[in-house]
């Protein structure tokens, strides 16, 4: 746990043991907090618990934290589960991102890169590696893909593997993004992070504000074969044990009563439809909509929530969706639709008792004033679909190479628009330029001695007729910001002041990174018709925050509309 740039390791003062029999152990390490420890400790009382079963390979183990009314302030950026590990060389994450790794002094021996997380291998133990670039965020996966992911032994072949079978004890939704292995040999679990999130999430407890949460339980799952057989056949293995967590989800063994079982827990059924006038009119099905319960808040508030427990499922075709295992509390019911701007926010708080909840057919209008005039990507919340430069050559992880869905992983990619745009910036013209003329990322220019210089791209469109009395509408959705500011103007770029800034914004740091989105941010911008001519126009979107190279923004989408009720 970090708390003010401090680690805290949670070290326990007390020990016993929960329950025993012939099937299963549990045992508690506890710590209680109290003012006289001060600031020397966090303000928590701490309770690790860890469990053995008979006939299973392996441990499970969760923790509750608990902060009473009143207790001092803090911050507590991460909350997480390490484990180092010896003899293991070779680590998966998925069956396309596995690899015999570095070495820990390989990255003492390398040459430093633009941050400290990032090191040139220029003489590491396997020769096979000199040249490659390792960063332990080129490993970060989305949580609602990090269920299994460790290590590999080969004398003799041991796995040793980290399983999540449940999100729910995770912060910031499906789609937050986070670390999972990487050199050392270690292994991860991120229960909490401002990770692809920075501190716009909310990590901040104050004024004496009461919390208690339990994280995991999660299965530290460990496997062998002989060595004469094949040692991936152990991630195989890992992954099928993976899968029947999952389908124990959620366990009957934990004995706290603070871990409900499932016929304590309540489910939340219903049907997603998506009304937009200006493209069918009737309701269509909010196919593979991302549907989940999360504390209480504003419209998207899921994606900066950290404190409570967060229940997310992907609808079906035609939009149904069933939050099953759902702990008893207090929600709000938020969704988002791929190839649709915006959230949705059912209008009224959820109590979840053991019991089923049927909304029933449920509508969401996604941000709309006039017809589309044109629009520019696609609305999933990522720059995927936008042009991702090849990676350096001396700068390559050869994990990426292979895969152009994974080349937004490499390093250094931020530095390929300078070289992509050495004076003049992005320009693209509606009608005739696409998707690959975008570059995924809107960052700075490299100026020499250290010094950047803002960005302006220009969208050039051609419109025949203009009401000059009415507003238009220019949608803007960002993947990604961080420390950034986008200034947009129409047909003026040297006007002193924008017609619309988004102010200093972001901290997600995915472009250094190598996230492909962050947080969502979407802006709707009023374009009086007055600012507008017909035949060319041009969209200055200026990128005004110049600092370093890592200041910059990802595009999820821009639309412009025309004017209300065309």
């Amino acid at each position: 746990m970090e708390q003010a740039r401090k680690t805290h390791h949670l070290r326990q003062t007390d020990f016993r043991v929960i329950m025993e029999d012939e099937n299963q152990v549990e045992v508690s390490f506890t710590k209680t907090w109290d003012l006289s420890m001060g600031k020397s400790t966090v303000p928590l009382t701490v309770d690790k618990r860890y469990i053995l079963r008979r006939g299973q390979s392996g441990l499970y183990l969760y923790t509750i934290l608990e902060r009473l009314e009143g207790w001092p302030d803090v911050d507590m950026d991460q909350i997480r589960v390490v484990f180092k590990l010896q003899k293991f060389h070779y680590m998966a994450l998925s069956d396309s991102r596995r690899r015999t790794m570095p070495m820990p002094e390989d990255r003492t021996r390398g040459q430093p890169l633009a941050y400290p997380e990032a090191v040139l291998l220029t003489k590491p133990i396997n020769p096979e590696l000199r040249g490659e670039v390792d960063d332990k965020y080129q490993y970060s996966c989305e949580d609602k893909d990090n269920k299994v992911h460790g290590w590999i032994a080969e004398d003799p072949p041991v796995g040793f593997w980290m399983i999540t079978p449940s999100n729910e004890f995770r912060v910031g939704g499906p789609n937050k993004q986070d670390l999972t292995s990487h050199v050392g040999p270690v292994v991860l679990n991120m229960f909490t992070s401002t990770h692809y999130a920075g501190k716009d999430l909310n990590t901040a407890y104050r004024n004496g504000e009461p919390w208690k949460k339990v994280l995991g339980p999660v299965f530290v799952y460990l496997n062998s074969v002989s060595p004469k057989e094949d040692s991936l056949l152990l991630w195989e293995d890992a992954k099928e044990q993976m899968s029947v967590e999952v389908n124990q989800w959620p366990y009957d063994f934990p004995q706290s009563e603070d871990f409900p079982s499932s016929d304590q827990r309540g489910a939340v059924t219903g049907q997603l439809l998506v009304r937009d006038r200006y493209i069918n009119g009737r309701p269509i099905h909010a196919s593979s909509a991302y549907v989940g319960l999360a504390a209480p808040g504003d419209v998207g508030s899921w994606q900066t929530e950290a404190k409570g427990y967060q229940f997310w499922i992907r609808a079906d075709r035609y939009g149904h969706f069933v939050i099953k295992n759902v702990r008893a509390g207090i929600y709000s019911l938020y969704a988002w639709v791929p190839g649709v701007i915006g959230d949705y926010k059912y209008e009224a708080n959820i109590t979840v008792t053991g019991s089923r909840i049927r909304l029933g057919h449920l509508v969401y209008e996604p941000p709309r004033n006039g017809p589309t005039l044109w629009d520019i990507g696609t609305p999933d919340r990522s720059a995927a679909e936008f042009y991702v430069p090849d990676g350096y050559p001396t700068l390559m992880n050869k994990l990426y190479t292979g895969d152009p869905a994974e080349k937004f992983r490499q390093y250094g990619l931020w530095s390929r628009y300078s070289d992509l745009y050495p004076n003049d910036d992005l320009v693209y013209t509606i009608g005739i330029s696409n998707v690959k003329d975008w570059f995924f990322a809107h960052v700075t220019r490299e100026a020499g001695n250290n010094t950047y210089d803002s960005t302006t791209w220009r969208i050039i469109f051609e419109l025949e007729n203009v009401n000059r009395n009415e507003n238009y509408t220019l949608r803007l959705a960002l993947a990604s910001a961080t420390a950034s500011e986008i200034q947009v103007r129409f047909n003026n770029p040297s006007s002193v002041l924008p017609l619309f800034t988004t102010g200093a914004i972001g901290k997600d740091n995915a472009i250094a990174r190598h996230g492909i989105h962050g947080l969502y941010w979407l802006y709707g911008i009023d374009v009086p018709g007055s600012q507008l001519v017909e035949g060319k126009n041009t969209v200055y979107l200026t990128q005004s925050r110049s600092d370093g190279p890592f200041h910059g923004v990802m595009y999820d989408y821009i639309r412009l509309e025309g004017p209300r009720g065309t």
